[in-house]
């Protein structure tokens, strides 16, 4: 990819996506609809594939979701590159000088967006890594994405600001082996009782959630999760489950919920395929998943990425909204929260009883779908704007002097 194909006067914009996460696959998704929803009078934007052995690669041809897994043929055709770590300058990627790409400049950005789910992308990692290289970025700092991203830890912070959380107890895998002794299992349990739900601790998309009835149950479902995760975490298993999901942002001037959504289950619970791979748009009829997403058409409400059924804006009770939006806003000021994560409550349906189950520091297609049927619509591409334009906001806050050390504190001859 050459700069010399991105205007001068727009901000160049890198959408990072794909990474070493089992939800590696739905992060690529999430970039292409990001990447094909940019406001292109506004911003110039390429993307930055992370492959699942963790290569960084940029190209064209990454722009179109037919050629992912690259084969053999396609791999020749992009290029491998490498952050830039010295802050106080532009953004930029390096190409690692190899093969045919050995003569190929640094490819500049200003704002990156990363779009991965799970491991290594949505946890503080890749944020981390951003805030060294002083390069901005759009969503939650590393602080918060870390912090959500670990469901043991979002319990204590729910907690401290009193917002309701299901009972839980985290299980670790063991030094040697993925197998619990029976007895060392009940007693990690605590006070959690049958049936419950296990489910990793740090992924997210449904992956490896499971029910357990008793304890051969519970003891037979967590191999599976130590294979991707080092932590499980089990929370009792609610009757007649509901689900209700919300955004919270504050690109757009103050702190706002997006529409309210009610999952609709046929089974007691979403498995990956079924969450992720059984959707149709509404009105063309087809299927989901690729650069059909994000609509811009203005008063178009599409379902979403890859979507399962949803209903937006179900009928509530006036307290258990009000409780799911204040909640919700609770949370993303306890984290000084940024970008837009989306915020997942459960609840009994005939009880009318409510728990915060967990945030999505990153949403798939960052739930633009939630902000397209809020009260005051706001599309997919005015979102992305407005994560551009925090992030940019996000990085002055934070920047230090070329010399960050004090004059007072400075121990060392400068020259």
């Amino acid at each position: 990819m050459s700069q010399n194909n991105m205007s001068q006067n727009k901000k160049t914009i890198a959408v990072f996506f794909g990474g070493r996460s089992p939800e590696h696959d739905v992060s690529v998704v999430t970039g292409l609809q990001i990447l094909s929803a940019i406001d292109a009078q506004s911003f110039d934007a390429f993307p930055v594939y992370i492959t699942t052995e963790g290569e960084w690669l940029v190209g064209d041809l990454l722009k179109d979701r037919a050629n992912y897994m690259l084969s053999p043929q396609t791999r020749k055709e992009v290029q491998a590159v490498t952050l830039d770590l010295k802050p106080g300058r532009r953004a930029r990627l390096v190409p690692l000088k190899t093969g045919l790409f050995g003569g190929a400049k640094p490819l500049e950005f200003d704002v990156a967006i990363p779009s991965f789910h799970g491991l290594f992308g949505e946890d503080g990692n890749i944020q981390g890594l951003f805030e060294v290289a002083g390069v901005p970025y759009a969503g939650m700092r590393t602080m918060a994405s870390s912090i959500l991203m670990d469901k043991g830890a979002t319990k204590k912070v729910l907690q401290g600001v009193s917002i309701p959380v299901l009972p839980y107890a985290m299980i670790y895998r063991p030094d040697q082996g993925t197998m619990i002794e029976e007895g060392a299992l009940k007693t990690m349990m605590g006070e959690v009782k049958f049936p419950c739900i296990v489910k990793p601790s740090h992924l997210g998309s449904s992956i490896g959630v499971a029910k357990a009835n008793n304890i051969e149950d519970l003891r037979a479902s967590l191999p599976g999760i130590f294979e991707y995760d080092d932590a499980a975490i089990i929370e009792p298993f609610v009757d007649n489950l509901v689900e209700y999901n919300v955004a919270v942002s504050k690109v757009f001037g103050e702190m706002k919920t997006s529409a309210i959504e009610r999952p609709k289950a046929t089974e007691e619970l979403l498995d990956f395929k079924q969450k992720y791979l059984s959707g149709k748009d509404s009105k063309t009829g087809q299927k989901l998943g690729g650069d059909e997403g994000g609509t811009k058409t203005p008063g178009t409400i599409s379902q979403g990425m890859l979507s399962l059924t949803r209903e937006l804006n179900p009928k509530l009770k006036p307290q258990q909204e009000q409780n799911i939006k204040d909640w919700a806003l609770a949370m993303f000021k306890a984290v000084e929260g940024t970008g837009a994560p989306r915020i997942d409550f459960i609840g009994n349906e005939k009880t009318g009883e409510l728990w915060l189950n967990e945030v999505n520091p990153w949403p798939g297609s960052i739930g633009y779908f939630l902000w397209e049927a809020a009260e005051d619509s706001i599309l997919f591409t005015d979102l992305l704007t407005g994560l551009i334009e925090e992030a940019l906001k996000e990085n002055k806050k934070r920047s230090l002097p070329k010399d960050p050390v004090p004059v007072d504190a400075r121990l060392l001859k400068r020259a």
